[in-house]
């Protein structure tokens, strides 16, 4: 009999009781706004960004609207503006080259390798070309960080931390985020923590942070955050500084706060499923795994795994054959964006040049969430379904130059 499976890709756990409570509360008195306060009470939002830069180790930490709140923030924060130019990653989600575009500045982007990460390689060639790096850690997946740091501080570039999908992660056992001047987090839905949207901005620059609360629209209440920076540090860019709201309000940081403190258990749940899928898909013919360093401790939320020199047609077919059994697979080498898995040369807005490394890696780069509402069977069921699939299209010869993939 052929096995189906039948869970939701789409399906998050839900908000734990305690979050739920919080909630409640902040609606009954009403105050969602993060500087309405009653006497003497101290907002969620404000304990919310004490929580976070106490987890990440950062001095300061500012809760905003979405994770490309964040990234712009952060951008603006660093004096980034039109006309300037932004490294980042090639192979990223549309919100880093938005936050980029956003501020008026032009991304330029830098090749992938086939595990997944930024090529330092490529990053040497161009780190000339700007003065800040926008650094994503897309999908999970975290390069040598010893390495880019010093390719970047030798040339002066400032690196801001896209850190949506690496919150609880670490590389040789410094956080995810603090690394460079700034870190940005997100936690919309499918991300580590679930407030539907919203986001952070970590960092121990006094200065920027400063710009960077006046900028999500602290007016001039900047002395009600609790993670932020000393009242000095605000004196000069508080007349500088324009009001571009984009704050978080009280409801979602009630809601966030309960499981930040899962954190950790959470993301060895994650942990656990990526590794049964790995497993389960070791060996498979035609079909590559991404290698983790040792020094990467990584919170896998999602699994990419890669059908290298396959047609597109097959790869189609793969993915088809998987639908049809329950598995739902993104793949981003579709000549046009579906969902979220457009790449760099659909983002039209900004130049788009060659990145032939690049483009043979996401010609056969599959992708899947990992939600912990799926078990450990399932994780087990999941693999044995993409193993079969590949396996047969593989089997059948639709692949060109098979034997060398």
């Amino acid at each position: 009999m052929t096995e189906v499976f039948s869970g939701q890709f789409t399906q998050q756990e839900p908000i734990p009781e305690e979050g739920i409570e919080a909630a409640l509360a902040v609606l009954r008195h009403g105050r969602l706004h993060r500087y309405n306060t009653a006497p003497g009470e101290v907002a969620e939002a404000a304990l919310l960004e004490e929580e976070f830069a106490a987890l990440s180790g950062a001095k300061y930490c500012l809760a905003v609207a979405s994770g490309g709140v964040a990234m712009t923030t952060a951008l603006r924060a660093l004096g980034v503006g039109p006309g300037d130019r932004v490294l980042s990653n090639a192979f990223t989600l549309a919100p880093v080259p938005g936050a980029i575009a956003a501020v008026g500045a032009l991304p330029v982007y830098v090749e992938v390798t086939e595990d997944l990460t930024i090529d330092l390689d490529d990053l040497v060639a161009k780190v000339g070309q700007a003065r800040v790096l926008l650094l994503s850690h897309m999908r999970g997946h975290i390069c040598d960080m010893d390495r880019l740091m010093a390719i970047c501080d030798a040339a002066g570039v400032a690196v801001v931390e896209d850190c949506a999908h690496t919150m609880g992660a670490h590389w040789n056992g410094t956080p995810s985020g603090r690394f460079g001047r700034m870190g940005c987090f997100s936690t919309q839905t499918y991300k580590h923590v679930n407030s539907g949207e919203g986001g952070f901005v970590i960092s121990d620059d006094a200065e920027a942070m400063a710009r960077a609360i006046v900028l999500s629209g602290s007016y001039m209440f900047y002395a009600r955050h609790r993670a932020a920076p000393p009242p000095e540090a605000f004196e000069k860019v508080r007349y500088e500084v324009p009001n571009i709201s984009g704050r978080m309000d009280n409801l979602r940081a009630a809601i966030l706060r309960p499981q930040l403190r899962k954190l950790p258990e959470q993301a060895a749940r994650w942990n656990e499923r990526y590794r049964v899928v790995e497993e389960g898909l070791r060996d498979t013919p035609g079909l590559r795994l991404t290698t983790r360093d040792a020094r990467e401790g990584f919170v896998a939320s999602s699994f990419q795994f890669l059908l290298p020199g396959w047609q597109p047609g097959a790869v189609r077919e793969v993915l088809a054959r998987c639908l049809g059994r329950g598995v739902e697979l993104k793949w981003f080498g579709a000549e046009e964006p579906v969902g979220f898995t457009s790449r760099y040369d659909s983002w039209r807005y900004a130049p788009v040049p060659q990145l032939p490394r690049t483009d043979r890696v996401l010609a056969g780069l599959v992708d899947m969430r990992l939600p912990l509402t799926f078990g450990l069977d399932d994780c087990a069921l999941i693999a044995r379904i993409i193993r079969a699939e590949v396996g047969a299209v593989w089997q059948a010869g639709a692949i060109e130059g098979r034997g060398s993939a």
